[in-house]
């Protein structure tokens, strides 16, 4: 059950100031003690000032984690695990070590060589953009999302309830897995979509831009995302999403047989069926 006034005494340190993590600092504005980030942008430096949204911010992470008492990670995935081992020289106070990576196994992993001092748990918000950026950041980003925490067997007691009330003051909904489940179930809802927008694009010729419509839109959406932020995804999360392709390759082969040999009553029940699945996964019929 949320706890208004859980944040009221603590110390918020945010790394990363991009879409999530300014998101973060716009859903926990005048819930905490103190809002603090770091950043290496000097734009995100001075939107973040100008607009508000942190109590102080630096590009040098001595200056701010020491203040922490709850420290969360929203780089992305390739600089959270490069992060994460220099945590102990950056500062010597003991915190709660969040992050909200796209992956957790490795990152899980990682946590947990962090020394005693720290308590460490694994965290994935299941909402964001195409677009990143502190300009496109959103309080609301999270409301009634999926917020996935992935326990160390060292985490803590204090660290789970901070975790669960972080979720609840963003209006998100706290979802307690383990990292492998994780990963595995985000290879088919979140790292396969990516995948198929792209090869969805790519085997489009451009001259049919002229009837490119909603259906093409959404569906190609997420190719749209930079690649700087995906390969890390895939490369922390590669037999996950190889096990992911192959399922949705059976289907596939299945549909384009089903047309090959004119066979509509079948293709018609792999079309209903994909319809209440579909329902069954998101909750919305049509």
């Amino acid at each position: 059950m949320e706890d208004a006034d859980f944040f009221t005494n603590t110390r918020i340190a945010i790394v990363g100031l991009g879409l999530m993590g300014g998101s973060l600092a716009l859903g926990l504005r005048g819930r905490c003690h103190t809002l603090l980030a770091v950043d290496p942008d000097p734009a995100a430096h001075e939107l973040a000032l100008e607009s508000n949204i942190v109590d102080q911010i630096s590009t040098d992470p001595v200056e701010i984690l020491p203040q922490a008492d709850l420290i969360i990670l929203a780089a992305p995935v390739g600089a959270i695990i490069e992060f994460i081992p220099r945590l102990p020289d950056l500062t010597p106070e003991p915190a709660v070590i969040l992050d909200i990576g796209s992956t957790k196994v490795q990152i899980c992993q990682t946590l947990n060589d962090l020394p005693p001092r720290f308590e460490p748990i694994g965290g994935h918000p299941m909402c964001g953009k195409a677009i990143g950026g502190l300009s496109h950041a959103e309080a609301d980003i999270f409301h009634k999302a999926p917020f996935a925490f992935t326990p160390l067997p060292r985490t803590t007691e204090r660290a789970r309830e901070t975790a669960d009330q972080l979720a609840y003051a963003l209006g998100a909904h706290p979802l307690w897995i383990g990292p492998n489940t994780h990963d595995s179930w985000v290879a088919a809802t979140s790292h396969l979509p990516h995948i198929l927008a792209t090869a969805l694009v790519l085997s489009t010729e451009t001259e049919a831009s002229h009837l490119v419509g909603p259906g093409f839109r959404s569906a190609s959406r997420l190719a749209g995302s930079p690649s700087s932020v995906i390969l890390p995804i895939m490369e922390t999360n590669r037999p996950q999403i190889l096990e992911a392709i192959a399922r949705f390759r059976l289907h596939l082969d299945d549909i384009e047989d089903c047309l090959a040999r004119g066979d509509y009553n079948s293709l018609k029940n792999n079309l209903n069926l994909g319809a209440a699945h579909k329902a069954l996964l998101t909750g919305i019929q049509g």
